[in-house]
């Protein structure tokens, strides 16, 4: 087991408890990682050192990477060129599943660049309402593998570019590709090795299976009817599954008006039709349980979340957009935005932030890459520099007026002034909250 964060630990607890000699290597020895070592009766191997990897790698006859370790990783690399089989979390959890007694377990699974957890939490919902017990698992904050010994009924599994690149078995009852734009280009070789992972999605079906595809997008559709899957779409207006009407529809009839959803941005709507579409296709699900969850679901934070009113400018945060494709999705929600972007950069192209120039009056650039932010805007709008969150979301007030929206929406990773985006998303959060108070304090 190489990379020993969550879900590598995950792994390596369920690989150990299944009778497995497991080795346990990251490429920095710390305490924690020789505690648990030691508390599972394995050897932990340092393998920072690019030498020492082949004659490690020699004595195993699997490796299994951790989601966040790239393809393009020495240890991966070597591995690759000696011929040894690369499992991911996901293919390990779907073996072990398939020799369950009893039975497998229905999964559904859910991959795109973006909305893959809103639209996992939404059919765990929808499953949930039709009285089975469910579970989001995947690529959130419980790994596939680390579920299999409770008694979920079915599984919604958020399937990564990450989990889905060394899959060899995995497949799903169900499953939808939501969309694909350029993303974790600092993960993957290229774009083509990206889309290439989260083809793998499909790679694998039986017939009977669902593949659930966008209407619009041909490339997703064509790897959905090439599959041995059955082809079900889904679209804003057009598909299988669509909004007509002010209501969302399926070729099974009607299931609400979009008015009875508790949240209905246009990103909500396309979200939802592409659960109802797995949930329901899948013979799980009637659309009264759909309906029944939409109109109670709250999304996790962080996801363009409301946080509070300024003097009539509201605040949202959107910390987990880490790619230009998902921060152009909260963009389309809003007018009159005063955009607070920046952190540090995947690789990707940050000048599709930019392509709604009528929406963004005005841009706070933060974080090591904020000249890239800069770069985007040039000639589009004003833009400002904050040095911290606390400084950002100070420039933001001064820079709205009643009736905008400050939305922290950053294209970029956390990884420099942050551990994660919920650190991010949190102390932008507390920034305005404070914000907030001391408005309520000249007041008093």
């Amino acid at each position: 087991m190489f990379g020993l964060g969550v879900a590598g630990m995950a792994v390596a607890n369920a690989l150990h408890q299944r009778g497995e000699t497991v080795i346990l290597a990251d490429d920095e020895a710390t305490q924690q990682h020789q505690d648990f070592a030691r508390a599972l009766s394995c050897e932990f191997v340092d393998l920072s050192n690019k030498s020492a990897v082949p004659k490690i790698l020699e004595r195993v006859h699997r490796l299994a990477p951790a989601p966040g370790i790239s393809e393009n990783h020495h240890v991966i690399t070597t591995a690759r060129q000696m011929g040894l089989t690369i499992s991911s979390e996901l293919e390990l959890a779907y073996n072990i599943e398939e020799q369950r007694n009893g039975g497998p377990r229905p999964m559904l699974g859910i991959t795109g660049t973006d909305g893959k957890t809103t639209t996992t939490l939404m059919t765990a919902a929808m499953l949930h309402a039709a009285g089975h017990k469910s579970m989001a698992v995947g690529n959130t904050d419980t790994p596939l593998i680390a579920a299999l010994e409770t008694d979920t009924q079915v599984f919604a599994v958020e399937c990564s570019s990450f989990r889905l690149a060394n899959c060899e078995h995995f497949r799903t009852r169900a499953s939808v590709w939501l969309n694909l734009a350029p993303d974790h280009l600092d993960w993957h070789d290229s774009m083509e090795s990206y889309a290439a992972a989260k083809a793998q999605l499909w790679a694998h079906t039986k017939p009977g299976d669902i593949a659930v595809s966008p209407v619009d997008d041909a490339l997703i559709l064509r790897i959905a009817q090439e599959s041995t899957a059955r082809t079900v779409t889904f679209g804003a207006v057009e598909g299988d599954y669509h909004a007509q009407d002010g209501r969302l529809n399926t070729p099974h009839g009607s299931i609400m008006n979009v008015s009875e959803m508790k949240r209905s941005m246009p990103h909500d709507i396309t979200n939802a039709l592409a659960a109802a579409a797995i949930s329901i296709e899948s013979g799980l699900v009637e659309p009264s349980h759909v309906a029944r969850a939409l109109s109670e679901f709250d999304n996790a934070p962080h996801r363009i979340e409301f946080v509070e009113v300024i003097d009539g400018v509201k605040w949202f945060n959107d910390s987990k957009a880490t790619s230009p494709h998902a921060s152009a999705v909260a963009i389309r929600s809003f007018q009159n935005i005063v955009l607070i972007a920046g952190g540090r950069n995947k690789d990707l192209d940050l000048s599709e932030l930019a392509d709604q120039p009528e929406r963004v009056k005005s841009v706070v650039a933060i974080g090591d890459d904020a000249q890239e932010i800069e770069k985007a805007f040039d000639g589009v709008c004003r833009v400002v520099r904050g040095g911290s969150m606390k400084e950002a979301v100070r420039l933001a007030r001064t820079l709205a007026k009643s009736g905008d929206v400050v939305l922290l929406s950053p294209a970029c990773t956390s990884y420099d002034w942050y551990n994660n985006y919920m650190e991010r998303g949190e102390d932008f959060k507390q920034c305005v909250r404070n914000e907030a108070k001391l408005k309520q304090e000249q007041i008093n």
